[in-house]
């Protein structure tokens, strides 16, 4: 079955849960971490876009601000020790490569056909947990079903990331720079 499927070396970290009687519960995480852009500051950006406001100014300059705001408030969230509403996940586990619609597991303990909710950690701008629902293939390999759009974007932008960094390593193996 992995032979069907191209996986890129990627070391990320997934928190995940069995989906049981209570899928609506996940999909409520999932639906909240999927509106990030929808907090105080990023409806006043969406806004003052709307409006041409922000015409004149530098959209990456602009972007970077409101993500140093948003770590602004992380850190008096952390400093109050208010902690994010997140959903106890029962298992944390090393991804080991990542494909299209699929991740594999270094140490799997997933079941075939079962259904799963999970959160990774995306090393992408900005650094957010990405959730995801996701079915087992087989003990390590699982399906992903259900990525919002842009987490999707940046999954397919991250995996091709991966996949020239390595490209790069294996051609400065080669011409001798080990």
């Amino acid at each position: 079955m992995s032979n069907d499927i191209r996986f890129v070396e990627a070391p990320l970290k997934i928190w995940f849960d069995e989906i049981d009687d209570n899928e609506e519960m996940y999909k409520r995480e999932y639906d909240k971490l999927s509106n990030i852009d929808d907090d105080n500051l990023g409806q006043w950006l969406k806004l003052a876009k709307a409006r041409g406001e922000t015409g004149e100014s530098d959209q990456v300059l602009l972007t970077l601000l409101v993500e140093l705001h948003r770590k602004v408030d992380e850190l008096s969230a952390f400093v109050k020790n208010e902690k994010p509403d997140f959903i106890d996940l029962q298992y944390n586990k090393d991804i080991e490569g990542i494909g299209h619609e699929h991740f594999k597991l270094i140490e799997g303990n997933l079941k075939e056909n079962v259904k799963y909710y999970g959160r990774i950690f995306m090393p992408v701008f900005p650094k957010r947990e990405v959730p995801v629902f996701f079915i087992g293939l087989d003990s390590n390999i699982a399906q992903i079903y259900m990525l919002h759009e842009k987490d999707k974007k940046d999954w397919s932008f991250y995996m091709n990331a991966r996949e020239r960094a390595i490209i790069r390593e294996m051609k400065a193996l080669k011409d001798g720079f080990s």
